[in-house]
């Protein structure tokens, strides 16, 4: 229950005394219980622990985090969630992460909690946050394992979820009489006049590993792309998968200096120093944007879709909140979900500094922040599907993706070979965890 109901049940509570019958906190019988948080040290979830501080004063419910850097989380997560009984009651994971923790049984489903009168706030509405957040942060299930789907399962709430848009200088296009490129066509031309009148175009991620990765898949889904196919045999060495590459290859070739060590932070930093024209990726760049601590760039950008390639294609990612198997308080724990996520509390969460998951509290401040109409027209496209949540896409997105990506946005060495030998690891990776078993058998029997 959220402030403004709790304001609404004392009033309630008034009359009913004056009655003679009293109403009964659906808290009360969680007062006094503490409930332990993992979650990671980033600004979404800093602005969100004084929202914490209110669920406490509203429900008695105490609360202590567990606050890593977002790549420590996975080991220390799956280390407590192994055990017979575990320290935390509530994990928010990287999307990535949560085929991998449900098929090891590290997730309890949520439907119970939804389904139990005493536990759901009946005006939660589920379905006002953002579709493809909902699926990509917190459903396990369906044909492919990670979406939704006849054997599809909800356990998780998206939390500091994002997609992704084009954030571009307003003046540097108005004095090259530019305009935001809505197709990857126009972004390839506009990437060459920037670099022709000598200004870094379009900054990156590119780092070794996970960060050159997700750069490529940026342009991957856009562009028509997918890692596999329906029967899991990987693609992305076909027309889609090289062109992206290619694009990937000429953005590290006009963007500023030093993209193939760049992480997230590190391009997002070029950004907001002024060393680039344009930002191609997660949406939270709006709110740094606006922070003079980091940006010398307020007041200069403006916000446009993601260019189309094939079809649309924005990505999906961030983070979504849900409870161990073994957690000792698991009523207490999807009480903490369900305030944090809830209209109100989505609200608050905004006017605290963070991101909102439903679409009512975009379209509620679409006054007071610049980029909330954009992620609106964007989130239509926003892909559940933009990379495969599998437990192996760690090893994929890391050693075999991470390698050949490098070598190609750091030498001039042809594509094609470069993809069509990470493809021939990721076969062997996938018929090692037995994706292939089935036809395998059903080859032999025939």
């Amino acid at each position: 229950m959220n402030k403004f109901a709790g304001t609404c049940v004392t009033a309630a509570l008034a009359v009913a005394l004056s009655m003679g019958t009293a109403l009964a906190s659906p808290y009360e019988r969680f007062a006094g219980t503490t409930i332990v948080v993992s979650w990671p040290a980033m600004t979404h979830f800093a602005a969100a622990e004084k929202l914490v501080d209110e669920f406490t004063e509203e429900t008695g419910i105490e609360v202590e985090f567990d606050t890593l850097q977002y790549l420590a989380l996975r080991d220390r997560q799956l280390l407590e969630m192994s055990k017979p009984r575990g320290d935390y009651d509530v994990v928010s994971w990287v999307v990535m992460w949560k085929g991998e923790y449900v098929t090891k049984g590290l997730l309890t489903p949520l439907s119970q909690f939804f389904a139990d009168p005493t536990l759901v706030d009946p005006d939660y509405d589920i379905d006002d946050i953002a579709d493809a957040y909902l699926q990509n942060g917190g459903v396990v299930g369906g044909e492919k394992g990670y979406l939704a789907g006849k054997s599809g399962a909800l356990y998780g709430i998206p939390f500091g979820a994002e997609t992704s848009f084009l954030a571009y200088r307003e003046d540097i296009f108005a004095e090259q009489g530019l305009e935001p490129p809505r197709t990857y066509d126009e972004l390839l031309v506009v990437l060459d006049r920037l670099k022709a009148a000598g200004i870094p175009a379009m900054t990156s991620r590119g780092a070794t590993g996970h960060q050159v990765t997700a750069a490529w898949l940026m342009h991957l889904a856009p562009l028509g792309g997918r890692i596999f196919d329906e029967a899991w045999n990987p693609t992305f060495n076909d027309t889609a998968g090289v062109k992206a590459a290619e694009v990937l290859r000429e953005v590290v070739r006009t963007g500023p200096v030093g993209i193939p060590a760049f992480g997230l932070g590190e391009a997002s930093a070029a950004f907001l120093q002024g060393d680039a024209a344009m930002y191609l990726d997660t949406i939270k760049i709006a709110a740094q944007v606006r922070d003079p601590n980091l940006s010398r760039v307020d007041g200069l950008v403006g916000y446009a879709l993601h260019p189309v390639g094939d079809r649309c294609g924005a990505e999906t990612g961030g983070f979504a909140l849900g409870i161990p198997a073994n957690s000792q308080n698991q009523q207490a724990a999807f009480l903490f979900i369900q305030y944090m996520t809830s209209k109100l509390g989505d609200q608050r969460i905004v006017e605290l500094g963070g991101d909102p998951i439903r679409m009512s509290t975009l379209e509620a401040n679409v006054g007071n922040f610049a980029e909330y109409q954009t992620v609106l027209e964007q989130l239509p496209c926003a892909d559940a599907d933009w990379r495969p949540l599998i437990p192996e896409y760690n090893e994929l997105n890391v050693d075999i993706l991470g390698q050949a990506l490098t070598e190609i946005i750091t030498t001039d060495s042809p594509i094609q070979p470069i993809m069509d030998a990470a493809v021939e690891k990721a076969r062997a990776m996938m018929e090692r965890a037995g994706y292939y078993a089935w036809n395998d058998y059903r080859a032999a029997a025939n």
